[in-house]
């Protein structure tokens, strides 16, 4: 061996040394990504901004005392469009506060940038549509005090504030979110955890507003721990938009109080893959460090992120950052929201485009938050095309049509021996169409139908004894759920509680007979045997 390769030799073991002595760092973590000067990375920063030190610009309190709201103030970091300045002089908008940082994420001179779409209003936000209502949820109307609302059997939703970081345009609650004079006090909580108290039906409680992260720590705490001295709170979840509009409100501080009342849940709102930042990666790191599940509620939002890839990239750059999507919502029907709705088949259109074309944990439930209150509705396209007794026929993403064989022969399960049926759902009334699964009724009617159907009779005459259309063994009525009914068996009338009437005669067919390759062909556009009949 040479000197030169003996030099280059040991300039190889030198730098592989060196190479190990080195810790090993992720770059596929984006809460790692660094920027070009090799510091941690950083987003965009409006120029009227640029001389504001590092130390005030990553202050939470520096970015809420900051925030823009006025038309001058927004004019001197966008150029604005004539909507727009409609929109933002109009003296009974919904209001307006943006974070210096989420404002300096909007293309200044891109009348259509996505985040720009989402705060800035525009005069029409002020047109009304069909069904527009004020609180089209019916929140207030399911609301046994104040800011909680029960509207599951199961879980409530508890606002604490009125107050956010930034406001949406859509907002669902702009009938009081903003408004200071609406907002809830400490009176107001102690009344919320009174009313779950004394209602042990409640496991799961969602914290939202407004957003209780903006709230003052030691209050948000003793709101947490109010909530963690219920015996039968069993889960606590925040819905929150602090960390888009605000990530530097996720400190070390923050993580540390929130670990002490697990378990405890996140669920965030990014509606487009810009919003998710180096800076927001590294706020839902310290938030997935801290034990916190992560999941993500986007809203379908016309010139925001109604196209299937700008959904695919998001999910994509949420699974990135451990958060997990859980639901895409139909745009509620409240007032400002006009401009922001798209057609049901829209959500659908997308939904079958992330099915199948991406991981299964990136796609999230496409859901309608029905009107007058009945809660979320999921929305999905038919993937199954048919059924019959012994088959089911389904397709996949890619129109692949299938058959699954049901089994011969099922055991089915003994719900008076299984100890969790046995469990009673604390609350009558919401067991709905699994109620009429479980055999707890046989119907559900309408309010008034009976008043309806009775055609102005107020008193019943001789032929309307109610325990005609009272059915034997259902529900709580007469008999046990589940007991076999009585039937009449076939040739001799008699009363059996064994089982089905057994078969009689043959039907005849009046159906002509052909012989092989004589069945006549349908007519244009009716359905084959191959196209249905054959795969059941």
């Amino acid at each position: 061996m040479d000197t030169d390769e003996i030099k280059a030799a040991v300039a190889h073991q030198a730098a592989v040394a060196a190479a190990a002595a080195e810790p090993w760092v992720n770059r596929r973590d984006p809460a790692q990504a660094l920027g070009p000067n090799g510091a941690p990375a950083v987003s965009r920063r409006a120029p009227i901004w640029q001389d504001v030190p590092d130390e005030k610009w990553n202050d939470w309190r520096w970015q809420l005392s900051n925030r823009v709201n006025s038309l001058e103030e927004v004019a001197a970091v966008l150029n604005l469009t004539e909507d727009e300045r409609e929109g933002l002089s109009a003296p009974d908008k919904f209001r307006v506060d943006i974070t210096p940082y989420f404002i300096s994420l909007i293309d200044p001179d891109d009348p259509n940038d996505p985040i720009r779409r989402q705060v800035i209003p525009v005069g029409r936000e002020h047109e009304a549509f069909t069904a527009m209502m004020e609180d089209s949820l019916a929140e207030d109307r399911h609301s046994p005090v104040p800011g909680l609302v029960h509207r599951y059997p199961d879980r409530v939703l508890m606002l604490v504030t009125t107050q956010c970081a930034s406001y949406c345009r859509y907002c669902t609650r702009s009938r009081i979110v903003g408004d200071p004079t609406q907002n809830f006090n400490r009176k107001d909580h102690e009344a919320q955890l009174e009313y779950l108290r004394r209602t042990p039906q409640v496991r799961d409680v969602l914290i939202s507003g407004g957003d209780g992260l903006t709230l003052a720590p030691k209050l948000f705490e003793s709101i947490l721990r109010g909530l963690r001295e219920i015996p039968h709170i069993e889960i606590i979840r925040i819905g929150s938009r602090v960390p888009v509009f605000l990530p530097q409100r996720i400190d070390d501080e923050l993580c540390a109080m929130l670990e002490k009342y697990h378990p405890l849940w996140i669920n965030l709102h990014f509606n487009h893959p810009n919003e998710i930042t180096p800076e927001v990666s590294r706020a839902v790191d310290k938030l997935t460090k801290a034990g916190l599940p992560v999941g993500n509620q986007s809203v379908l939002l016309a010139g925001v992120n109604d196209c299937v890839h700008i959904q695919r990239s998001l999910v994509h750059k949420l699974v990135e950052n451990r958060i997990r999507p859980y639901y895409l919502y139909q745009c509620d029907l409240v007032e400002g929201s006009g401009h922001f709705r798209t057609p049901v088949g829209k959500g659908l259109e997308i939904m079958e485009g992330l099915r199948g074309h991406t991981s299964g944990y990136a796609v999230p439930t496409f859901v309608i938050d029905a009107p007058g209150g009945g809660g979320k509705i999921p929305v999905m396209p038919n993937y199954l095309i048919s059924y019959s007794d012994h088959k089911v026929v389904l397709r996949n993403y890619e129109g692949y049509i299938t058959t699954y064989e049901e089994p011969e022969t099922y055991t089915k399960h003994d719900s008076a021996s299984c100890s969790y049926c046995q469990h009673e759902r604390p609350e009558a009334g919401q067991s709905g169409v699994l109620g009429l699964l479980e055999g707890e009724r046989m119907w559900i009617e309408p309010k008034g139908f009976s008043e309806v159907h009775a055609r102005g009779n107020t008193q019943a005459h001789r032929l309307q004894d109610p325990s005609k259309w009272v059915p034997f063994g259902v529900g709580a009525i007469e008999g046990k759920a589940g007991a076999p009914l009585k039937v009449i068996e076939s040739g001799n009338g008699s009363l059996s509680g064994t089982g089905p009437a057994a078969p009689g005669p043959a039907a005849t067919s009046s159906s002509p007979e052909y012989g092989p390759g004589e069945e006549p062909r349908p007519r244009e556009g009716e359905p084959t045997a191959a196209a249905h009949g054959e795969l059941l």
